[in-house]
Parts: structure tokens; C-alpha cells; sequence
């Protein structure tokens, strides 16, 4: 069994096609209407005052006079009446004695007879008008008195039937509905031509879908944790959903719809990247505060219409990656030493075997003391435990890398000394990746060695690292911190991202950070990190 479906609403340009047809056509009918009984009007009264006219001309002629006081007036007056109704294109024009009785007739059996129609106010003297149905049908006609000194002699009656003035105005009415009939098919093919525009602007959809799909596009805008901007042809904000505002920190009452990218304030690259004409893919881009993934495409439709900007938060998660890396850092350092130990381990256990037991128990002593003492020193040195455990796993993946991680003299950090409000893993990350930025630089060279410093001084904690490099061009010394910039080649996860979080972290706690030549000859980085009471000085 097959249902039928219900037929699928008229769409919003077909209606208003069809209202704007009606109510051209209903304009047009009734401007023809109103011009019809008009012209319908004008021609009667053109009729009553041609009529009037040539009567009262007629009755005004001395011939008529003359001819009247004859004993044969119809003999004069037909050859007369018959000229002047040729020469003024009435239908009739009949004279008569004041009785009534015609001397002359278009129709000559008439002639003799009584005039059909009233007659009583033209033989007291007046002219009057009337319609009436006479002897050649329903006619306009005007009397009016043939007067000889004051005396009334006789009567004329000049008159135009209806049917003729019917046909003037079917004349009139006819070219009129001809012009009506062009400008309702004028006005169609117009109105055809813009709701064809507004159909493809509205998809052929009807008024309620369009409601239904602007419900829809406000409750996504607002539902969509994702950053989500819309850019027209001249790379202004044609639309922008919460989490947009959010993640670009355009929020609050700020209206930044229809201002151009380039005045939102936003970071350089990022806003290259948005006013790029190309598309871009999966780019990382840092705000002040945030790490964004940034999606870009254009929209086109025959010409350039926009660019649609889609944008993720990944700040979590890339500090959960940095985590991840220092984890996988720490998990090879491990599987390195304890190769190490194994090799220890067989010493030991080699030397016993040769009975030379004093020799193994010094061998493993001077090995436990050597460890001892790389962990006292930094606990020592620093002894707040986050930055503690973090120097300890970097000194063992420098020394995996041939570089020498030393905290220096000058480093004095207790534990309890940094406020509850500074983040330890803003801590983590800043002093991580200078950690890791510096052994790089410093891997391969002569001495390859990274000091890290780290005290409290004057209300601020500092921390220094500096490395034996190639140090950093005074050039570059700002272009350092900004994202994608490195000066060794990229790898697969991208280069440059490392010391712009650091920068984004210092930042986020309102602190400053510095690059500078390093005594030794490589560069040497340094952050002050306000700690919000003043702190003695512990360098």
C-alpha cells in the first residue's frame, strides 16, 4: 500500500510571487474599472453638450426661421436637418412644430408624425436633455425652442443613440485594457525575474523552514563549545558564536561583528592565518592565554564570499603532551641507567666471583655515592618538590643526550616558599622547555653544559638558564618567543612551540622574560615571576 504525501509547501519567493502577481493584476483591473466608468461618464457628457450644441445652433439659423414660416417647411428644413447631421455626426437631428408634430425625420415615414419623448419644458422656453427610446432606439438627445420674436414657432430635437457613444468608449476601453494588459505582464515577468533572485538566495525554501533553520543556527551557535567565525569578502566578522569569543578574548560587550580581523587585536600569525586567502589546516596558533588549532576554508560561489574559521582550545592538551614528553623522557632516562646498573651490577657481581670483594664493595659504594650526591645537590639547591623532581629528570636526560645539566651555587629555593596562585604547571612548563630548548642548543658543542639558576629575590622568583650554544642573534631576540620560529630544522610535530608557552606562561602570571648572551658564549634565558610578598633575597 503506497501513501501519498502531502504535497510540500509553496516556497517564500513562489508566494510572494503569486501575492505580488495578485496584487498587480488586482491594481491593474481595477485602474481599467475606474477608467472604463470614467471614459463611460466623459462620453455621455461629451454626448449631452454635442447634442445641446448643435440644437440650440439649429434653432438659432434664420433659414430654420424662414423655412418654418413657409407653408411646406418640411420641403426646406429635411434637405437642412440631413446636411447638418452629416456635418456634426449626430444621429438625428428633427424639427417640429410646437405640438410635436416632426417636420423632419432621418426616417421620412416619421415625418408627420408626434416626437416620441417629452417636450413640455422646451415649449415654456427651455433647453433640457434626456435620454429616451425613441423610434431609432434609446438615444441622448436635447429639445430646445425655436423662438420669432419672443413667440415659440417651433421645436428642435438633435440627439446620438447610446449604442454609438457604447462603441467610442469600447474604442477607448479597448486600448485601454490593451495598455493594462502590458504592464500586468510587465509587472509579471519583473516580479517573475526577483523572486527567481530570491529563490536562489533562499534555497527555494519555504517561509517555514527558513524560521525552522534559524532556530536551528542560533541554538547551534550557542550549543558548539568550538570556536566558530565567520568572515565576509572584505575579512570582516560576519558571525561569531560564544566559544569564538571566548577563545579569541573578543567576549563581553564588545561587539566585533562587521569589524575587520586585523582590528581584533589578535596575535600576528594568527591573524595572518586569518586573512589568508588559502585554506588552512590543523595550524597551532598561541592568543595570550590559549593554544587554538585553527581550521580555515573559503567560501565560494562564483566569486569570494568569505572564509569559514573553525577554532579549538587545546591549551589542556598540549600541556598534558608536554607532561607526556617529559614522562617519556623520564621513562628512557630510566631504561638507560638501569642499563647501567645491570653493567654495574655485573661488575660487582664479576669482581666477587674473581674474590676480590673489597674491591667490589668500594666499586658500588663510589657508585651509590655519585648518585647521592647529584640528588643532594639539587634537593639541596632547590627544594621545593615540583622543580626538584623536574631538574632530576632533566639532568638524567641531559646526561643521555651528552650534556651536563648543573644547578648552580647561586640557587636557593625552600619548600613552601612559592604562593598557592602560581601554577605548577606553568612552573613546569616554563622551566621545562628552557630546559629542553637549551640542551638542544647546547648538544654537539665542545663543552656541552646548561646551568639552570633559581632563587627568590625582592618579591620575585627567578629563574635562569643559560647554555654553551651558539647563542642567539641580537636580531632574533624577540622573534625567539613567537611560534613556528626555530633555528633547527622541523621535525615531524613541528618546530618553535616550546618557548612560546613558556613566553604564553609568563604572561598568564604577569611576569618578564628575557633572552641574553651567556658568559660562556650561548644564550642564556631569564624569568621573573612576581610571587606577591616580598621574599629575601636567596642569591
Amino acid at each position: 500500500m503506497r501513501f501519498r504525501c502531502l504535497p510540500r509547501p509553496r516556497s517564500l519567493a513562489g508566494q510572494l510571487f503569486a501575492v505580488q502577481a495578485v496584487l498587480i493584476a488586482v491594481v491593474v483591473a481595477g485602474y481599467a474599472l475606474f477608467t472604463y466608468v470614467s471614459d463611460q461618464r466623459q462620453a455621455e457628457d461629451a454626448a449631452v453638450r454635442q447634442v445641446t450644441a448643435v440644437a440650440r445652433s439649429v434653432a438659432d439659423s434664420p433659414s430654420v426661421r424662414s423655412a418654418i414660416h413657409t407653408r411646406e417647411p418640411t420641403k426646406a428644413l429635411e434637405p437642412y436637418a440631413l446636411q447638418v447631421m452629416r456635418d456634426t455626426n449626430v444621429d438625428f437631428v428633427t424639427i417640429m412644430n410646437p405640438d410635436g408634430i416632426r417636420w423632419t425625420h432621418p426616417d421620412q415615414k416619421q415625418i408627420g408624425k408626434r416626437f416620441l419623448g417629452r417636450i413640455g419644458p422646451a415649449r415654456h422656453g427651455h433647453t433640457f436633455t434626456e435620454t429616451y427610446t425613441g423610434t431609432l432606439g434609446p438615444s441622448v438627445r436635447a429639445v430646445t425652442p425655436v423662438t420669432d420674436d419672443g413667440r415659440i414657432i417651433g421645436l428642435v430635437s438633435a440627439g446620438i443613440k447610446v449604442e454609438a457613444i457604447s462603441e467610442r468608449v469600447q474604442d477607448q476601453v479597448t486600448a485601454l485594457f490593451a495598455v493594462a494588459g502590458g504592464a500586468l505582464l510587465l509587472g509579471a515577468v519583473g516580479t517573475y525575474v526577483i523572486n527567481a533572485r530570491l529563490r536562489r538566495h533562499t534555497h527555494g525554501m519555504n517561509a517555514s523552514e527558513l524560521s525552522r533553520m534559524h532556530d536551528y543556527h542560533q541554538a547551534a551557535l550557542h550549543a558548539v563549545r568550538e570556536g566558530l567565525l565567520m568572515l565576509d569578502g572584505q575579512y570582516r566578522v560576519a558571525l561569531i558564536n560564544d566559544g569564538g569569543r571566548e577563545l579569541l578574548g573578543v567576549g563581553g560587550e564588545r561587539d566585533v561583528i562587521g569589524a575587520s580581523v586585523a582590528d581584533l587585536g589578535l596575535p600576528a600569525p594568527l591573524t595572518g592565518a586569518l586573512l589568508s586567502s588559502e585554506p588552512r589546516v590543523d595550524e597551532v596558533h598561541l592568543t595570550a592565554s590559549r593554544v587554538l588549532v585553527v581550521n580555515t576554508s573559503p567560501v565560494s560561489g562564483g566569486e569570494r564570499r568569505g572564509t569559514v574559521v573553525t577554532l579549538r582550545d587545546v591549551t589542556e592538551l598540549q600541556s598534558l603532551m608536554g607532561e607526556l614528553d617529559s614522562e617519556r623522557g623520564f621513562t628512557q632516562a630510566l631504561r638507560s641507567q638501569a642499563h647501567e646498573a645491570a653493567n654495574r651490577l655485573h661488575t660487582v657481581v664479576s669482581l666477587i666471583e674473581l674474590g676480590r670483594a673489597e674491591e667490589a664493595v668500594e666499586f658500588a659504594t663510589a657508585e651509590l655515592e655519585l648518585a647521592q650526591a647529584l640528588t643532594d645537590q639539587v634537593v639541596a639547591a632547590v627544594s621545593e618538590p615540583v622543580l626538584a623532581a623536574l631538574l632530576l629528570g632533566k639532568t638524567a636526560q641531559a646526561n643521555e643526550r651528552g650534556v651536563e645539566l648543573v644547578v648552580s651555587a647561586d640557587s636557593r629555593l625552600d619548600d613552601g616558599l612559592l604562593p598557592s596562585d602560581l601554577s605548577a604547571r606553568d612552573l613546569v612548563t616554563i622551566l621545562g622547555n628552557l630546559i629542553d630548548n637549551a640542551v638542544d642548543a647546547a648538544q654537539g658543542s665542545a663543552r656541552a653544559r646548561v646551568t639552570v639558576t633559581a632563587y627568590a629575590s625582592g618579591g620575585e622568583l627567578v629563574l635562569r638558564v643559560s647554555d654553551t650554544g651558539p647563542g642567539v642573534d641580537a636580531a632574533h631576540a624577540d622573534l625567539v618567543f613567537q611560534r613556528g620560529f626555530s633555528t633547527k630544522p622541523a621535525g615531524p610535530g613541528g618546530r618553535g612551540l616550546g618557548l612560546a608557552l613558556v613566553r604564553q606562561a609568563v604572561t598568564r602570571d604577569e611576569g618578564t622574560l628575557t633572552v641574553a648572551e651567556a658568559e660562556e658564549g650561548g644564550a642564556v634565558f631569564e624569568v621573573r615571576l612576581p610571587l606577591g610578598t616580598a621574599v629575601g633575597d636567596g642569591g
